[in-house]
This record gives C-alpha cells, sequence and structure tokens, in this order.
C-alpha cells in the first residue's frame, strides 16, 4: 500500500514539475516563456490596471484591448498582441490549441473547471478572471462583427463575447523574448568601438 502511495505521489510530481518547467523567466522576471507553446507571456496578467489604461479593473473593451497590446514596450521590446484563440474548438472546455488553453491546460497543467495553479504569473483573479483573445467569433454562416472569443482562466472556458463589453488584456508575444535580434545599427556602433579600441592599442604600443 505504502508503495502505491509513494508512486502515485512521485507520478504527481512528475506531472506538476514537467508542466512547470516549460516557464522561463524573461526580461528580469517582467515575463514568462513557455518553450512548448513558443510562446512569452507578461508576468502581470492584469499589467493594464497598472499602466491605469483600463481603469481601476484593468478592463476594457475588445478594440482599446488590441490597442493596448500592440503599443506595449515591455523592458525595451515590442511587438506585443493579445492571445490567439482556436475559433475551430465549439466545445468551451479543453481548447488546447488555443494560446491561452495552451497555458491553462499545459504549461499550469490545470484541469476544467478548476484553476488550481496560477505559476509564477500575478494578478490572476485579481479583477482578473475573463481575459480577451484577438480571434473573432465567426462561425460559418455568423453573420455579425461584434463578438470575439474570450478566455476565463477561473474555469479554463472558451467563450464568446460582444467586443463592446468589458474584459482583461493579458499581453503575449510569439516567440522567445531573449531571441530578439539586436538592431542593425547596435552592431555597427559595437563593431566601431571595438576597431577603436583597437587603433588606440596599436598606438600605445
Amino acid at each position: 500500500m505504502n508503495f502505491f502511495k509513494l508512486a502515485s505521489a512521485t507520478t504527481a510530481l512528475v506531472l506538476s514539475t514537467s508542466a512547470n518547467a516549460a516557464l522561463i523567466e524573461r526580461l528580469g522576471g517582467l515575463a514568462y516563456y513557455d518553450d512548448v507553446a513558443d510562446l512569452t507571456w507578461l508576468a502581470d496578467s492584469n499589467y493594464a490596471r497598472v499602466t491605469g489604461d483600463g481603469g481601476p479593473s484593468g478592463a476594457m473593451n475588445w478594440a482599446d484591448a488590441n490597442a493596448w497590446a500592440a503599443g506595449l514596450s515591455i523592458g525595451g521590446v515590442g511587438g506585443w498582441r493579445l492571445p490567439e484563440a482556436d475559433a475551430s474548438c465549439l466545445s468551451l472546455y479543453n481548447c488546447t490549441n488555443s494560446d491561452m488553453g495552451s497555458l491553462f491546460y499545459g504549461a499550469l497543467g490545470n484541469v476544467a473547471p478548476t484553476l488550481s495553479n496560477t505559476g509564477p504569473f500575478s494578478n490572476i483573479g485579481f479583477f482578473a478572471w475573463e481575459f480577451w483573445t484577438a480571434t473573432e467569433y465567426s462561425p460559418p454562416n455568423y453573420p455579425f462583427d461584434y463578438v470575439a472569443w474570450s478566455f476565463d482562466m477561473r474555469l479554463g472556458s472558451q467563450n464568446d463575447s460582444d467586443k463592446v463589453n468589458s474584459a482583461q488584456a493579458w499581453a503575449v508575444q510569439s516567440g522567445d523574448v531573449s531571441a530578439v535580434p539586436v538592431p542593425a545599427a547596435v552592431w555597427l556602433f559595437g563593431s566601431g568601438l571595438v576597431g577603436l579600441i583597437g587603433v588606440a592599442r596599436r598606438k600605445k604600443t
């Protein structure tokens, strides 16, 4: 009996560790990179509340949320966006091919309909449950363009919502921000500086 309990506990520990191991700190802890989904998430899930763009709760409508994410510069890094939904998943739960679904179920290892692990991220649940995605709700023969997908982090559910409604905005970026190439101008400056140092050394000798 003790052996089986130990085996179960060990298995749970391995699963938990593997789920969290995919999240790697970036930008001095301002973001975390999911090396399985190849996405970089802001560490603060409700950063708009900090910047004041979404008011005291950080909530805003869909258009404002998209504009806010696109205008962000975190640690000198731009190119942020809202997460993408999986428009082909109409099952409410277990939409693991969406950005937020891959985070909820994959990297964080949660099981619907319960959020048991928030990982290294802050402010999930502090005014922040329902998050906008960048994906519009447009199933076949759907004649309206005023609906977009959102994701409920309490339950792990993908939902549709009118774009004029208020929800939180969690900024994400495709890929690893640590791999952002250094601009050519910086390389040129560095090369020139190295050249000047070399000339100065030759003059001294």
